[in-house]
């Protein structure tokens, strides 16, 4: 089987290539590239390999453009530190998705993965995600929280939510009425709990309900500047690399 690896993190790029080649001695990697240009040339002048690990974030902007300048026939395990790309991700050869730091046996369960498509390799025909994208599509995510508060426990509807945001070093609740609620979850696992389209993580102290954005300008250095239907203790502000999955995720409705 020969390999690709298309990561800008050499240190990240050196630590997979030494994952896969413990866990497949005979496996090649034919080739790293750390840049949407470098790969784009690549994967247009030489034959395509068996697989691909690919970063989303390279050096030069997201991974997606090398499939607007290149057809790509390979499978594809994306390896990458944010889960919001996940639905793009699949509707590119994608059959993994997996997220950083990873671990040997991340890398393990990927080539399970690619080993359990019938005839793949030998038949070069990229699998029906159909239902995995319908899946991934699907509003699903956890529907309320409990809190505790004026010693007390209640429920708190998560479609009820604004934004989640860290104050004083901890989560906290916003409510469209106003009302917070403090909780034990990182912001980290509560992203992990609701659904991934109506919630976004427009940076490291704010994850925001769709139904709350207002309107959304142009700010400096190409960032976007996000205004909710209710006042935020901090301005919202997303950076340009994360610009486009954030678009994406506004009209993915």
């Amino acid at each position: 089987m020969n390999i690709i690896i298309i990561e800008d993190e050499l240190k990240t790029a050196k630590s997979l290539e030494n994952i896969i080649l413990s866990l497949r001695p005979n496996v090649k990697i034919v080739g790293q590239y750390q840049s949407i240009e470098g790969s784009v040339k690549a994967l247009s002048e030489q034959p395509q390999p068996d697989l691909i690990f690919m970063d989303i974030q390279l050096a030069d902007g997201l991974c997606f453009e090398i499939f607007k300048q290149v057809k790509v026939n390979s499978p594809i395990v994306f390896c990458t530190a944010f889960d919001e790309y996940s639905l793009e991700a699949f509707k590119r050869n994608g059959v993994d998705y997996v997220l950083k730091p990873f671990s040997k046996t991340d890398i393990q369960d990927a080539f399970q993965k690619v080993d359990g498509l019938q005839n793949f390799f030998q038949q070069k025909v990229i699998p029906d995600l159909s239902n995995l994208l319908t899946k991934l599509s699907s509003p699903v995510g956890k529907e309320s929280f409990l809190v505790f508060k004026n010693q007390k426990y209640t429920t708190v509807q998560t479609e009820n939510i604004a934004f989640f945001y860290i104050r004083n070093d901890a989560s906290t609740i916003m409510c469209f009425d106003k009302q917070e609620f403090a909780l034990n979850q990182s912001l980290d696992q509560i992203m992990a709990l609701v659904s991934s389209k109506q919630f976004f993580r427009v940076n490291r102290q704010y994850l925001v309900n769709f139904k709350a954005i207002k309107e959304i300008e142009h700010y400096f250095l190409r960032k976007l500047f996000v205004k909710l239907v209710i006042e935020t203790p901090d301005k919202l502000l997303i950076n340009k690399e994360k610009t486009p999955a954030f678009l994406s995720w506004m009209e993915d409705r």
